[in-house]
């Protein structure tokens, strides 16, 4: 039995998962990222049990200054962290690595003149983790 069905619905459903996407300046005017988010609540949703639209919170930080390899002009990086609670097997987070890999690229892939250097990284929330919704 994985770890996240034993734990209470309430636990599972309301308090993951934590998405954080820094994005660097280049991006900004291309990268709608509400409609990014909203799409991928519903992409987490339909990809693992467990995560649902409601319990997703996304936030956004702009980073104003990345260098790529030698700094060549026509660089921009986008990255997406997505904590869940543990118990999901490698295949499970590949999977959704990979959804929201390719979610990302639709989302930039009308950048002029722009390589944009994307990643996703899906790791397990820490079992000190707590939240409170008042």
């Amino acid at each position: 039995m994985e770890h996240w069905k034993a734990l209470p619905s309430i636990i599972w459903e309301y308090h993951m998962p934590h998405i954080t996407v820094d994005y660097d300046a280049p991006l900004e005017g291309f990268f709608d990222r509400r409609r990014f988010a909203f799409e991928l609540h519903a992409l987490a949703a339909e990809t693992v049990e467990g995560i649902t639209v409601e319990s997703c919170k996304t936030r956004f930080r702009r980073v104003d200054e990345a260098v790529v390899a030698g700094g060549e002009p026509g660089q921009a990086l986008i990255h997406v962290d997505f904590a869940i609670l543990p118990g999901r097997t490698t295949e499970t987070k590949a999977a959704l690595s990979q959804a929201v890999l390719d979610l990302v690229c639709s989302h930039t892939a009308g950048v002029p003149n722009t390589v944009v250097h994307a990643s996703v990284d899906v790791s397990d929330l820490s079992g000190a983790y707590r939240k409170h919704v008042q």
